[in-house]
C-alpha cells in the first residue's frame, strides 16, 4: 500500500480524464460516455428474483428493463431492490457476478456505494446540528480556522450549509487525481487532508452561495467538520449514528487500508478507454473518496438507509426539514427540474411526482437510488461506472424511473 503525505503533488488531468471525471449523483449519470466491449463470457446469466415475488408481474416494466441494461447495454451485471406502499422488498439480480468464472451475480450482494456516501455524512453533521454543536449557517472557519485558503477561497465566506448543498465554489479535488486513480494510484492510501491540499491548489470555482457545482471537496471538509466537533473518527461515528442505528449489516465504512469488498459480492468492472475491455477493478483503496464515497453497501440496504431517513428515524424534525431545502441544479449537470438539499437529490419522475435519493460513481461500480415520499424504493447497481456503451446511464435512470412510473 503507498501512502500519499499532503506534500505529494497531484497531476494535472489531461482534457480526457476531466471528461472521464466521476460523477456521482444519479442525474449526473449522463455525462459519463467512456465506452468499452463486453467479453463473450458475459452473457447474460437467468435472472434471480427473491422468492416472495416470482410471481409478481407489476414489475415486469422496471425487471425487464434491469435484463436490458445487462443484455443490451453490455453492464456486466445490474442487482436491485424495490420496496412498494405496504413494504414488501424484492430483491433481483441479472448477469455475470464475475466474467472470469461466469458465476451469475449474487442477489442483494455488497457494492461500493461511492457517493451515497455523502447523504450518511450529510446525516451526521445535521444530527449534531439538532445536538446544538454545529451551525448550518456558521462559516467552516469558526471550525476548521485558518485551513481553508485559496485563490478566490476563504473559510470565512463558506457556510457548512453550502458544503452540504454544493454551492461553495470550492474546487473539485478528484479532477485532478482521477486518472492517477485508475492508473498508479489505484492503491495508494490518501489522507482527507491531502484531498483538501490538493483542491486548495486550485482557483475557487465561483464565489460562495452563487452558483452550483457537484463536488467531493465540499464533503471531504464536512468529514473533517465532524471529527472536530466530535473528536473521534469519521468512519465510528457513521457507524454508531446511522449504520448500527438501523441494523444494515451489510453496510459498512472500510477501515484504512481495506482493498477487498468483504462477503458476498459481484465482481467490479472498468474499461480504461472506450471500446478497452472490461478489466476486473473489484480491489482498490477508496480512501480518496472517505466522506464522499467510501461506504460499501448493498441495494436492499440503501433502500432501508433512505427509507427510514425521509421517515424520521435519522433526524428531528427541523433538520429534516433543511435537509429536504434544495436548490436547482443547473440543467448542464443534473437534467431538468432536478434539485439538491443537504446531501439528497430531488429529481422529477416521468410520470409526475418526485423521487428523492442520491447516487453514486466509484471505479467499477454504479448505483442509482429513489424513494417517494409515501415510502415506495427503488436501487440498482451496476458492477462498471464508466459505461459500456454511450446510451447506459441515461438507459439506467430510465429503469429507475420505471421502478415508479410502469
Amino acid at each position: 500500500m503507498t501512502v500519499r503525505s499532503p506534500q505529494h503533488p497531484a497531476r494535472t488531468p489531461s482534457a480526457s480524464g476531466r471528461r472521464r471525471k466521476i460523477v456521482a449523483v444519479a442525474a449526473l449519470a449522463a455525462a459519463l460516455t467512456v465506452g468499452s466491449t463486453l467479453p463473450a463470457s458475459a452473457a447474460p446469466a437467468a435472472a434471480s428474483v427473491s422468492a416472495s415475488s416470482a410471481s409478481d408481474t407489476r414489475n415486469s416494466t422496471f425487471s425487464q428493463g434491469l435484463r436490458d441494461l445487462v443484455r443490451k447495454d453490455k453492464y456486466p451485471a445490474v442487482l436491485a431492490s424495490t420496496v412498494d406502499r405496504d413494504g414488501r422488498t424484492r430483491n433481483y439480480a441479472f448477469g455475470t457476478g464475475d466474467l472470469k468464472t461466469g458465476a451469475p451475480a449474487p442477489v442483494d450482494g455488497r457494492v461500493r456505494a461511492g457517493s451515497n456516501t455523502k447523504t450518511f455524512t450529510a446525516v451526521v453533521v445535521l444530527q449534531l446540528v439538532g445536538e446544538g454543536k454545529v451551525d448550518l449557517d456558521a462559516p467552516i472557519e469558526d471550525y476548521l480556522p485558518g485551513l481553508v485558503r485559496g485563490d478566490g477561497i476563504d473559510g470565512h465566506n463558506i457556510k457548512i450549509r453550502q458544503l452540504l448543498n454544493h454551492t461553495s465554489g470550492l474546487p473539485n479535488y478528484t479532477e485532478y487525481i482521477l486518472d492517477d486513480i485508475l492508473g498508479k494510484d489505484r492503491h495508494t492510501y490518501f489522507q482527507p487532508r491531502t484531498l483538501l491540499d490538493i483542491a486548495l491548489k486550485h482557483k475557487a470555482l465561483f464565489a460562495p452561495g452563487t452558483d452550483w457545482a457537484y463536488n467531493n471537496t465540499n464533503y471531504v471538509l464536512a468529514g473533517l467538520l465532524i471529527e472536530k466537533v466530535t473528536g473521534r473518527p469519521l468512519a465510528e461515528q457513521i457507524h454508531h449514528r446511522v449504520i448500527d442505528r438501523l441494523g444494515l449489516r451489510n453496510t459498512y465504512f472500510p477501515a484504512v487500508g481495506e482493498e477487498r469488498i468483504r462477503g458476498k459480492h459481484p465482481k467490479a468492472y472498468h474499461a480504461a478507454k472506450p471500446g478497452a475491455p472490461l478489466v476486473d477493478f473489484t480491489e482498490l483503496d477508496p480512501s480518496w473518496g472517505w466522506a464522499a464515497g467510501q461506504i460499501v453497501s448493498t441495494p436492499s440496504d440503501l433502500n432501508r438507509f433512505f427509507g427510514a431517513l425521509f421517515d424520521g428515524k435519522l433526524l428531528k424534525p427541523a433538520q429534516l426539514k433543511q435537509l429536504r431545502t434544495t436548490v436547482p441544479v443547473p440543467e448542464k449537470w443534473g437534467g431538468k427540474g432536478v434539485r439538491y438539499g443537504l446531501g439528497v437529490m430531488r429529481t422529477p419522475l416521468s410520470c409526475g411526482g418526485a423521487i428523492w435519493g442520491h447516487g453514486g460513481d466509484i471505479p467499477g461500480h454504479a448505483t442509482r437510488i429513489g424513494i417517494t415520499d409515501d415510502g415506495r424504493a427503488a436501487s440498482l447497481a451496476l458492477t462498471a461506472n464508466m459505461p459500456p456503451t454511450q446510451d447506459g446511464p441515461a438507459n439506467a435512470l430510465k429503469v429507475l424511473d420505471a421502478a415508479f412510473c410502469q
